[in-house]
């Protein structure tokens, strides 16, 4: 048997007519998870934090190059969505197209990705909450305990996030209720969001001092270039739109819709917030989880302060929730496969959600949350979505030359130079990153790869077929 022996289109397709998940999702819908999990942490908390420390104003630079990686990887997504429109997202391309391995590389990947992904947003989600509730309690003398509202590792040690974790445990459970109640809570919130974005544009674009965009990239070129590497997290909504494939009604269609859609829209928000708030706070200053709030405060826009956080904490809570959502269909996917026990691909038998892997991710991410700082699970998000990117980009290229009979609903543009552009990318990018982040990341993978040896190779439903038996449990 080989690590590289690859899941034939014909057992993965099957899987779209026998699927136990509710498909319920339209375009719409999609596009609205795309934009409910890309606009969110990109706004309100990286651009401060990376300005701060790698970037300075040249941050608004850092979000073109990220998106111009992101864009030539979200066209492969779209292609690929199109054609397999299996839940799994990028560990089931590359299932398809570059072996078991690889597959199981990239699907340990992603469990890195969307939960420390989802570890950050629930970081900064637990911030904006903390300025809100201060804000309202200023004119009283109250403020939330430090002990309580802060991770014990850090600049500002506490002793737990409480706040991380409650908002956790209540998007968790929301989420094993159904598919569609979840979707139309994050349509609500992307509402919410938008307008509250625009607004804060609106209100502060006319206070911007050019003087602050000087120096232009204080790091040089080298911090713009690891800022865009860092800031890449942010769009990662369009892999949680692959990821729920199997729930949406027409994928064929609409998952292209719902990548590109969401991806256009939230690159131009982005690189205007960034604009402004380099422009009206110095960007040594912006080290902060809410630098939307400090904007504003620093205006003496109280009022405006306490409803952005308002938006921004509805804003970052969709956000929470599709990186919530997205990771339980890989882990689903990846179960179903044989690589991860099979109690993790049960389906709830009144909602049809993957309950057990939701409840599993809510968990973890909830730990994770109460206790990292910021900083770290920033660099290593970045990482995990980067080097996901590169596969997708490359399974485009290997599936055009190996199937070239299968319809393809979407075709990448100007192939092969756009999935080529994002593999260069992407991969310029991850070099860019800190030695710490690729050391933290290469102690993931070795963790992984046991796994694999130990399970995942002997388990693996392939395996069981490829030596005349049954598919194993």
């Amino acid at each position: 048997m080989s690590i590289l022996r690859t899941k034939p289109l014909s057992q993965i397709l099957p899987d779209v007519d026998t699927s136990s998940l509710k498909r319920v999702l339209g375009a719409w819908d999609l596009v609205a998870i795309g934009i409910g999990c890309i606009i969110g942490v990109g706004i309100f908390v990286l651009p401060g934090v990376e300005a701060a420390t790698h970037a300075g104003p040249g941050i608004m630079l850092s979000f073109a190059i990220a998106a111009a990686a992101c864009a030539c990887a979200a066209l492969c997504y779209a292609e690929l969505a199109a054609m397999i429109p299996v839940a799994g997202s990028a560990y089931t391309y590359g299932y398809a197209t570059l072996g078991e391995l690889i597959a199981w590389i990239i699907g340990w990947d992603l469990i890195l990705e969307y939960m420390v992904g989802a570890s950050l947003v629930a970081i900064g989600w637990s911030a904006y909450l903390v300025n809100l509730l201060n804000q309202l309690g200023a004119p009283f003398g109250w403020s939330v305990p430090h002990t309580w509202s802060a991770a014990p590792w850090g600049a500002n040690s506490g002793l737990l996030n409480l706040p991380a974790v409650l908002v956790v445990a209540v998007l968790t459970w929301l989420l094993v209720r159904g598919i569609k109640e979840s979707a139309r809570a994050n349509l609500v919130m992307v509402i919410v969001k938008v307008v509250v974005i625009v607004g804060f544009i609106g209100l502060t674009a006319a206070y911007v001092n050019p003087q602050n965009w000087k120096p232009f990239m204080p790091f040089g070129f080298s911090g713009v270039v690891t800022a865009a590497a860092i800031v890449f997290l942010a769009y990662v909504g369009f892999d949680a739109v692959s990821t729920t494939a199997e729930e949406a009604i027409n994928p064929q269609r609409d998952m292209p819709i719902g990548i590109m859609g969401s991806l256009i829209v939230s690159t131009l928000l982005y690189m205007a917030v960034a604009a402004i708030m380099t422009g009206i706070v110095p960007y040594q200053e912006l080290g902060v989880a809410d630098p939307v709030a400090l904007v504003l405060n620093r205006l003496n826009m109280h009022w405006a302060s306490a409803l952005v956080s308002v938006g921004a904490i509805t804003g970052i809570t969709s956000v929470l929730l599709v990186l919530l959502l997205g990771q339980p269909r890989i882990l689903f996917a990846m179960s179903r496969d044989g690589l991860l026990p099979a109690a993790l691909s049960r389906v709830h038998p009144r909602f049809r959600t993957p309950y057990m892997t939701t409840i599993v991710t809510g968990s973890i991410v909830a730990v994770s949350a109460a206790l990292t700082p910021i900083n770290v699970v920033a660099e290593l998000c970045s990482i995990g979505t980067l080097f996901a990117f590169m596969i997708v980009s490359a399974g485009v290229v290997i599936l055009r030359h190996t199937r070239k009979d299968m319809h393809r609903p979407f075709k990448v543009p100007l192939f092969p130079v756009v999935p080529i552009l994002g593999v260069a990318l992407c991969g310029y990018l991850m070099a860019s990153l800190p030695l710490m982040t690729w050391l933290r990341f290469g102690i993931w993978l070795a963790i992984g790869l046991a796994i694999y040896a130990g399970y995942s190779y002997r388990h693996s439903k392939l395996s069981a077929v490829s030596e005349g038996g049954a598919p194993s449990a």
